[in-house]
């Protein structure tokens, strides 16, 4: 299983990255807080055979959760579908400690990706 930093994580996923950051989390975590980039697919969605949002079908995919417990799951899940994906070790408690950015539903400039 590839796993990355969160510092790696925000290099692939900034704006001169190749890859998109997918926010495994539920409604309430990610709206708690998130990467500015992230975009937010539930792993329950996922595991019920949700489809991966339109802009992150065919790239290279880092998940991300709280810990990062629930990415590995996505990232099996999703691998086994055919998608590049690796998730960030330590998940977004570890973002937060590296001090990466984070926002929440009520910043203001929120830029995070669309609910799927």
């Amino acid at each position: 299983m590839a796993r990355i930093t969160p510092v790696r994580a925000h290099e692939r996923t900034g704006t001169d990255g190749d890859a998109v950051l997918l926010d495994v989390r539920e409604a309430e975590e990610w709206s708690a807080g998130h990467a500015p980039a992230a975009v937010h697919t539930p792993l329950s969605a996922l595991t019920a055979g949700a489809p991966l949002p339109r802009h992150a079908r065919h790239r290279p995919l880092v998940a991300i959760c709280r810990s990062g417990r629930r990415s590995q799951a996505a990232a099996t899940l999703l691998r086994a579908r055919g998608a590049d994906v690796v998730d960030v070790s330590g998940g977004m408690l570890a973002w937060a400690e590296a001090g990466l950015p984070v926002v929440t539903e009520a910043s203001p400039g929120t830029t995070g990706g669309p609910a799927a």
